[in-house]
């Protein structure tokens, strides 16, 4: 096996069907089928199941699948270690962004960063903080700003904590919102979040009762609100635009509902020169 088998067989995995992966990689199906069955042979393994809705790999396919990932990965590395010589940084950065985070600050990070390093082939994740966290434990991402509390065990800087509030167009108190009297926007958000709002609304006895709304996002959520169609519990970082009436929230023991922002990643690939030089523009971002 050779390179060009590991990229086929990644891009077989990618689109689960002969002729899509066929198209991708400029060869004929008669082409790829043959390479697949050589190297069939080769390991004395079947590699794909196949069938009318596509293919799927074997359970020695699986293993066959999961090494190739890593030798991937590897020569990824040697190319990116060898770049480092190079007179100017180059090579592919693979970072996440929680989703609402570029909303508020990622544009200026990335415009200093393409600014220094124009030669930098970014790619770029927005997902739930919880799914990039995951992403971080398997190594398929260089770095990602994550929003909430998760365990990390390498590098993690702190870059920002902003009080999670209550917010409404007209002045309201706690008991008006126990009491319903104002209806509630919900909004989509990640497991962590959402745990903490209930204890909050749980030690302040708050229940929703009344019809409320429900939306994807957190920019149709504050908008919503503005045009006075009921309240919501949001992070300050989406503030900056509103002009009504704002709470910050605590618990019950006098702790301030916060929401934190990381910066995470791993030791291991601060040693590419394109991931060192994102963690330090992220840094003068963060002092500045």
């Amino acid at each position: 096996m050779n390179e060009k088998d590991y990229e086929m067989l990644l891009t077989l995995d990618a689109t689960r069907n002969i002729t899509y992966a066929a198209d991708i990689l400029f060869v004929t199906q008669s082409t790829l089928s043959k390479r697949i069955v050589a190297i069939e042979k080769e390991l004395d393994v079947s590699l794909l199941l196949r069938s009318k809705q596509g293919i799927r790999f074997t359970p020695p396919g699986e293993i066959v699948l999961q090494h190739t990932k890593e030798i991937m990965h590897v020569l990824s590395k040697m190319r990116s270690s060898l770049n480092a010589k190079k007179s100017y940084i180059y090579g592919k950065l693979n970072i996440g962004v929680a989703i609402n985070y570029p909303k508020y600050h990622l544009s200026s990070i990335l415009t200093s960063y393409y600014q220094q390093y124009p030669h930098v082939n970014t790619h770029i994740t927005t997902d739930q903080s919880r799914t990039l966290y995951l992403r971080m434990l398997d190594s398929s991402l260089d770095a990602a700003i994550i929003r909430g509390e998760y365990p990390w065990n390498d590098n993690k800087l702190l870059l920002d904590r902003e009080p999670v509030c209550a917010i409404a167009i007209e002045p309201f108190t706690l008991a008006d919102l126990s009491h319903n009297k104002i209806p509630y926007i919900y909004r989509k958000t990640d497991a962590i979040f959402e745990r903490q709002l209930t204890q909050w609304m749980n030690e302040h006895n708050i229940r929703i009762t009344s019809p409320s709304i429900f939306v994807d996002n957190i920019e149709t959520c504050v908008a919503m609100v503005n045009r006075k169609l009921g309240w919501t519990i949001v992070p300050k970082i989406c503030l900056s635009s509103f002009h009504g009436f704002i709470v910050p929230l605590q618990f019950s023991n006098g702790d301030p509902f916060m929401r934190s922002t990381y910066l995470m990643y791993n030791d291991n690939y601060r040693s590419l020169p394109q991931v060192e030089a994102f963690i330090n523009i992220v840094k003068d971002y963060k002092q500045n």
